[in-house]
């Protein structure tokens, strides 16, 4: 699942993923609502759902039983509406997540399951150790998928204000899901923003994408791993994979590498990146065939540095966090037999959301535009960081490191 909000640079969701274009992938920054539905109010909502629902094609019988009978749950509220006090650093993120745990378990299930792993990737073009790294990535490849009621999540989102437009269409997505395959209300569970399953889609993906893989009649993304494994390689190449290429690369930079490109913004065919003297992690030249690549610094120039391809970015539409894309094209390559990183990933102190809003006045007073401090690290507050470094002749990769901060006059 995912979320059509900003996503920062050096922020990434921690809670449980959710499938492209939905309401999670930015879930660790949204913006705080001061409102929360009493009873009289969600009560009154409820009485609207059931006539949307109607208007929908929803049945009386399911509007009487279910939309009738939707519950407000004030945890889901305080989830959405949750600030962390710190970012994430990509050291925590990227440690949390390609574990070696995690890649014996994909490599077992990816021997597993084959035969049905072949049969997508000629169907869909997603080799199997990709559509492993998202399952494991996801829900622990369908050990945890989450446990609150979808329908009593989405009910309670569509009823506040902050985002009632979206969370309502997706209820009757929900609806139109149980209607369609007699789901039980009780067994429709998933994260507290509606993703289900064992590749948390949202109901609006659900319905577009899920794939019947075992042949029953049913797409049925909690129960059948057939089904959801189909139905993650048919969203991929929806997503707009393309087969036969990776979704990028660990990287080595040369010395004098001046950091004028960097990030997504800055994409290059990769003989351009030859020409700038980048190699392949393990010191040999950069192939360079005719494909476009931007360069990836998550935890700064003195962290591993990545190429992302193509499908790097098809990685993002599924969740648009760089954390998320690195760790999936990481885990899918240790799944398929390849070595941990060639430069480990350094520990790094977290930074607290007031340092970085410090850190956003202070750039904004010296001239570095970086719009309103709010304690996010975005790309226009990367950019202005990169500004003032070059300014100071600091190495400009973007990244608040001892340095930096020391020249901004801020103690930490």
């Amino acid at each position: 699942m995912t979320k059509k909000s900003r996503v920062p640079v050096f922020v990434a969701s921690i809670i449980l993923s959710c499938t492209v274009l939905s309401a999670c992938t930015a879930s660790a920054t949204p913006k705080v609502s001061n409102t929360v539905e009493p009873a009289d109010d969600f009560a009154q909502c409820v009485v609207r759902l059931q006539q949307k629902a109607k208007d929908a094609g929803i049945s009386q019988d399911i509007i009487d039983t279910t939309v009738a009978q939707l519950t407000y749950v004030p945890r889901v509220i305080e989830l959405d509406n949750q600030q962390p006090e710190f970012t994430t650093t990509f050291g925590d993120y990227f440690d949390k997540r390609v574990t070696p745990w995690r890649v014996e378990q994909g490599r077992k299930l990816m021997a597993k399951h084959q035969p049905l792993l072949n049969t997508l990737t000629k169907k869909y073009g997603v080799p199997g150790q990709y559509i492993m790294a998202f399952w494991g990535l996801e829900t622990n490849f369908g050990s945890y998928k989450g446990s609150m009621s979808v329908l009593d999540s989405l009910a309670t989102l569509a009823c506040d204000p902050r985002r009632s437009d979206y969370f309502t269409g997706e209820l009757l997505q929900a609806l139109k899901l149980k209607q369609q395959y007699h789901f039980d209300d009780k067994k429709m569970v998933g994260s507290w923003a509606g993703a289900m399953g064992h590749t948390q889609f949202m109901p609006t993906n659900y319905r577009k994408y899920a794939v019947d893989g075992d042949g029953d009649g049913i797409a049925d993304l909690w129960n059948s791993t057939d089904d959801a494994l189909t139905s993650a390689a048919n969203f991929l190449q929806h997503l707009g994979w393309k087969a036969d290429e990776r979704w990028g690369r660990e990287v080595l930079l040369p010395d004098d590498y001046p950091f004028s490109y960097l990030g997504g913004k800055h994409v290059l065919p990769l003989v351009k990146w030859h020409e700038l003297n980048i190699t392949q992690a393990n010191g040999q030249p950069l192939s360079t065939p005719d494909m476009q690549a931007a360069l990836y610094l998550p935890a700064g120039h003195t962290g591993p540095a990545f190429l992302g391809y193509d499908n790097f970015n098809v990685i993002m539409r599924w969740n648009r966090s760089e954390f998320y894309a690195i760790a999936v094209g990481h885990l899918a390559d240790r799944i398929n037999g390849a070595l941990p990183l060639t430069r480990a990933v350094p520990k790094q102190a977290r930074l607290s959301r007031d340092t970085v809003k410090k850190l956003q006045q202070k750039l904004n007073d010296a001239g570095f535009d970086v719009g309103e401090p709010d304690g996010i690290l975005g790309r226009n507050s990367v950019l202005g960081l990169q500004a003032f470094q070059q300014k100071k002749g600091l190495v400009a990769d973007g990244f608040p490191d001892v340095q930096t901060f020391t020249a901004l006059g801020i103690k930490r």
